[in-house]
């Protein structure tokens, strides 16, 4: 996985609350619940780290799990990392997370153990 926008979303359904990748924040409040501005959820798109949805009149929508890894390069920056380097560092954390969870659920299979559910 490289950026945040990889992971499906199903929008319009019933259970849209629940989805942490329905993109259910507008650019401000999205910058509101991530304590930064617009123009760094802005730059974290240029840097290629999210890519938010977009309504039908243009504006970006961003997810909870977008919002996450927002917050997470927000930290790295707030620590003095470069922004550039806070993304790189972001995506390869989630490559390292997926890559981890897979290696796990193949070694379950190869033991003829169930997965456990995410929780």
């Amino acid at each position: 996985m490289t950026t945040a926008t990889i992971r499906p979303h199903t929008p319009d359904t019933p259970n849209s609350f629940d989805d942490d990748d329905y993109p259910a924040y507008t650019m401000g409040r999205a910058a509101e619940m991530t304590g930064t501005t617009p123009g760094f959820l802005r730059s974290l798109g240029e840097h290629g780290l999210i890519t938010p949805l977009r309504s039908d009149g243009g504006h970006r929508r961003y997810s909870r799990y977008q919002l996450r890894i927002a917050m997470r390069a927000r930290d790295l920056v707030d620590q003095g990392t470069a922004i550039d380097a806070a993304c790189r560092i972001v995506i390869l954390e989630d490559q390292l997370e997926e890559a981890l969870r897979i290696n796990e659920e193949l070694r379950r299979s190869r033991h003829g153990q169930e997965p456990e559910a995410d929780t």
